[in-house]
Parts: structure tokens; C-alpha cells; sequence
């Protein structure tokens, strides 16, 4: 968690500029203990030409367990970390994307999304919780006991993921899944290395039993997945969730030009 920082040389032998085009990913949010899943980090996509020099890179680490993904920058762009999944305690965070809500015995509603970064995180139900939002899509809502799913990551940097060997089958910054409570069920995450959310359920098995969330892929910007809620006659348990994956910032120009 917390942030990288490097430099990015300009190297040109004859101090010509040079014209860029750069992806700027915000670290994922982390799902809530017990509640929502975690917002994915804010997308954003600039050119410039940039003079000779050397240029901070801010790579924004992944949030822990309902806490907020960090903040990516280069150039004066900046992305916001995705938000945090709601939890017994807090209502889902604000950021690139929105965390998702918690429905089970403490309602707490989820977060907003930055306009041209991500969306807003999914709403929570009579027990399950939100969906993190996604790059290309709002968090799922929950339904019932189940868990919304992540929003959509986005595939419109294919080609930087694949030249890059980064982010999940071409995608980045995917919502997590929201947490279930009392059903075996499992809310995927919205793609991109976004985690899936936790369950705790009851069954037919004394005490209850359940299945932590995932974790989300580093350098993807993806939330983490939201953990299972307390359940009635298992006390006020809820069950892990899981961590943001960082973000990542990609420069790119022509060779030919330096």
C-alpha cells in the first residue's frame, strides 16, 4: 500500500521534445470488512509534449481493508483512488470509482465516482452488499443475501496492456464484488484482476462457515472484493475482505523521436 515514486528520463541527445501519450491508473480500494466492494482506482488518458527533463511518476499503492485505493499523477494528471466498500462502521468511500454499499444490520449506503474517472458504487439490499464500481460500468446491486458484482473494468487500453504485459486479459480497473451473508455465493468482481466477494453461511453446519474475498491483481487500479456479513446466530462476525490492487502510469512515444 501507500505510493511509489520514480522518474521518468527524457532522453533525447539533440534536447528535442518529445510528444507523449500517457495512462494514468489509480490504485484500487480496498473491500469492506464485512460490507461493500472496493471501488477501482480512476482512468485517465493524456498526450503532451514535454521538454527535456526529468518528470515525477506517482504510482498509487492498492487500499487495505476498507480503505481507500492512493492517488496516481504524472504530468499534472492526476486519478483518484477508488473508494472504500462500506463497512459496520462506514458508508461506502468516494473516489475514481465508488465503494459498494453494506446491507447487513447497519445499512450504509455506497459511495460516488469522479466524473471521467469511474462510476459510483452499487447499492446494498435487505442483507447483501454493493458492488465496488468500475471503470466502465456502476457496481452491481446487491440482491437479497447475494452480493452485487464489481462494475466493469475497461478494455480501451487493450493494446497498452498487451505491449506492457500489465493489467488482466487487457483489462484494467474493475469493481469488487460485494459480500453475501447466509448464501454460498460468491459476487465476481467486474474483471481486470478485481477481487470477488467473501460469504459467510450457515448451511446446514453449526457454526458458520465461510469463504474469505479475493484480493485484486497488483498494477491493474482494480478493488478488492467486499467480505461476508455477521450472520444471525454466529454473533456479529463478518469476514475478511480484500485488498486494492495499485495502480500503474504507462508513458508512451516513438522511439524514432528520442
Amino acid at each position: 500500500t501507500g505510493v511509489q515514486t520514480c522518474a521518468l528520463p527524457i532522453l533525447s541527445l539533440s534536447n528535442k521534445n518529445l510528444a507523449v501519450q500517457y495512462l494514468v491508473i489509480a490504485g484500487g480500494a480496498g473491500g469492506g470488512w464485512g460490507g461493500g466492494g472496493g471501488g477501482a482506482g480512476g482512468v485517465q488518458y493524456s498526450t503532451a509534449t514535454l521538454t527535456p527533463g526529468s518528470y515525477p511518476i506517482v504510482v498509487g499503492g492498492g487500499g487495505s481493508q476498507s480503505s481507500n485505493g492512493n492517488n496516481s499523477s504524472f504530468n499534472s494528471l492526476i486519478s483518484t483512488g477508488g473508494g472504500r466498500g462500506a463497512d459496520y462502521n462506514n458508508n461506502g468511500g468516494n473516489g475514481g470509482s465508488g465503494g459498494g454499499g453494506r446491507g447487513w444490520k447497519i445499512q450504509r449506503s455506497p459511495g460516488t465516482g469522479t466524473p471521467g474517472q469511474g462510476n459510483n458504487g452499487g447499492n446494498y439490499a435487505s442483507q447483501g452488499n454493493g458492488g465496488g464500481g468500475g471503470a466502465s460500468g456502476v457496481g452491481g446491486n446487491a440482491s437479497g443475501n447475494s452480493g452485487g458484482s464489481g462494475g466493469n473494468a475497461t478494455s480501451s487500453y487493450f493494446a497498452w496492456a498487451s505491449a506492457t504485459s500489465t493489467g488482466v486479459a487487457g483489462y484494467y480497473a474493475g469493481g469488487g464484488g460485494g459480500g453475501s451473508i447466509n448464501t454460498p455465493y460468491q459476487a465476481p468482481g467486474g474483471g481486470g484482476g478485481a477481487g470477488y466477494g467473501g460469504y459467510i453461511y450457515n448451511g446446514n453446519t453449526n457454526p458458520y462457515f465461510g469463504t474469505p474475498s479475493v484480493f485484486a491483481t497488483i498494477n491493474t487500479g482494480s478493488g478488492g472484493g467486499g467480505g461476508g456479513g455477521g450472520q444471525v446466530g454466529a454473533g456479529d462476525n463478518d469476514a475478511f475482505s480484500g485488498t486494492g490492487g495499485s495502480g500503474l502510469v504507462i508513458v508512451r512515444y516513438l522511439m524514432s523521436a528520442v
